[in-house]
């Protein structure tokens, strides 16, 4: 959904649509839609300011992902408010790379004519409200570093060894003998 600002320069844009699942794309991130997402909001023109917008509104949306501990299905529900400034990038602006930003446009978003892609405004936002560490549950188990098994779903009995004595690996005799001779 384009937010145009042709429009606009003519009124406030409000918005409030639903999509559904798979309808924004996610995948990059190793997350998916698994309900729908929905949006509202207002987007204006701010007047005297060379075409700065400020788009603010709310969005709601139930995201799956992989757990960090077990591999399993990771479910999140966002609920977040957004309040957001973008300001016109110049395309007769020579293109260098680096760009110095003054203090103010460190939280500013930029945007290109004809205006800008809800969508991808909401796929930021609803990215940004998930946690650092995504778990299917705060009591998961993880996966056993022996046997690979996920432990909420089976105890495997597994005995893992302590860090200091680590199992003998016969790959690694070789590499032996030679620090061996070296020293003699």
């Amino acid at each position: 959904m384009l937010l145009s600002i042709k429009e606009m320069e003519l009124r406030k844009l409000p918005f409030a649509h639903t999509w559904q699942a798979g309808e924004i794309d996610f995948s990059d991130s190793g997350t998916t839609q698994s309900g729908p997402l929905s949006a509202e909001g207002e987007a204006e023109l701010l007047p005297h300011t060379g075409g700065e917008v400020h788009v603010h509104g709310s969005v709601q949306a139930t995201l799956e992902t992989e757990c960090d501990r077990c591999l399993g299905r990771a479910s999140f529900r966002v609920e977040t408010p957004f309040n957001l400034f973008y300001k016109l990038l110049d395309p007769n602006a020579p293109v260098e790379e680096e760009i110095a930003l003054d203090e103010g446009e460190a939280e500013m978003g930029f945007y290109e004519l004809p205006g800008l892609e809800l969508e991808e405004i909401l796929r930021e936002q609803v990215l940004l409200q998930l946690p650092m560490q995504r778990v299917c549950s705060e009591t998961c188990k993880g996966i056993c570093l022996v046997c690979g098994g996920n432990r909420n779903e089976t105890d495997c009995h597994c005995e893992t060894l302590p860090a200091a004595n680590p199992p003998n690996d016969d790959r690694w005799n070789a590499l032996k003998t030679v620090h061996i001779e070296q020293r003699n």
